[in-house]
């Protein structure tokens, strides 16, 4: 009997699964893909078991679906027949961003039990930040198990189930756009002269340290921002350049438009 068992190993699946490593023995998890190339390789990493769907379906206790929301009917299809015969009680936990735990009940046909998660990829590096909403017949014991197991990936919150599509957006979506701005940051610093290595390394550093110093000191990002801004000096004028861009305007389209599309997948 596996743990944790994953059906799918995408970028999301591979690096909760790399996450749970730390905290859970690596013989208890396994999983299975179409594309064996990418489960070897995980499993070559981290010492996880590489099976099959119907394997996992049965012969696990949490039973991880690392798929997209546009696969989740076929492979809940699947999984259905297999699961039809346990007596015993097992979990279901979903990724898939739009896809209500009552969705998925119905494509299963049964009254399961079921955690929903979004996660981000960080998780991989175990500095995700993942939201977690468990459905009414979750046991208290059932929670807690997967969140000390889920420790390894980073920081989880649980919340209700009807908040979780806008409160993951920034969460799930948001590594995108910060890769994005430490990007055009090392872009900006190339054509100054800094080396691209360098750039890379120091737009990095200066985010991360950036969150660091909000989240440890409670203080808003207004205050720290004008912290750093001197009367006629460098940093302010770089904001108003930024102003000119319709920077705030452009990151909230963003959240808007990644709200839009999930809204839709839940469909």
């Amino acid at each position: 009997m596996y743990k944790f068992g994953f059906i799918g190993a995408g970028n999301m699946g591979s690096a909760i699964a790399r996450g749970m490593c730390k905290t859970v023995n690596p013989s208890d998890i396994a999983v299975c893909d179409t594309d064996a190339a990418k489960v070897n390789s995980l499993s070559s990493e981290t010492g996880i078991t590489v099976t099959d769907i119907k394997d996992i379906s049965v012969n696990s206790r949490y039973i991880v679906l690392a798929v997209k929301p546009q696969a989740l009917p076929s492979v809940l299809g699947t999984v259905k027949d297999f699961i039809a015969d346990r007596g015993d009680r097992f979990v279901f936990v979903s990724m898939a961003a739009g896809t209500a735990v009552s969705k998925i009940k119905n494509l299963l046909g049964t009254d399961v039990p079921v955690i929903r998660i979004m996660p981000n990829v960080p998780c991989s590096v175990g500095a995700g930040m993942t939201l977690c909403a468990p459905d009414e017949s979750i046991t208290e014991e059932e929670l807690k198990t997967f969140i000390s197991a889920y420790e390894g990936c980073g920081a989880i919150d649980v919340i209700e189930e009807s908040k979780i599509d806008a409160y993951s957006i920034v969460t799930g979506c948001g590594p995108a756009f910060a890769y994005l701005m430490i990007e055009a940051l090392a872009d900006g610093q190339v054509e100054i002269g800094v080396p691209r290595d360098k750039a890379y390394l120091y737009a990095a550093k200066m985010i991360e340290g950036s969150a660091k110093l909000m989240t440890e000191s409670g203080r808003i990002p207004a205050d720290l921002k004008d912290s750093v801004c001197s009367p006629g000096g460098t940093t302010i004028e770089g904001v108003r350049a930024l102003e000119n861009g319709a920077f705030r305007s452009s990151v909230i389209e963003a959240v808007r438009a990644s709200y839009k599309r999930t809204l839709e997948l839940g469909k």
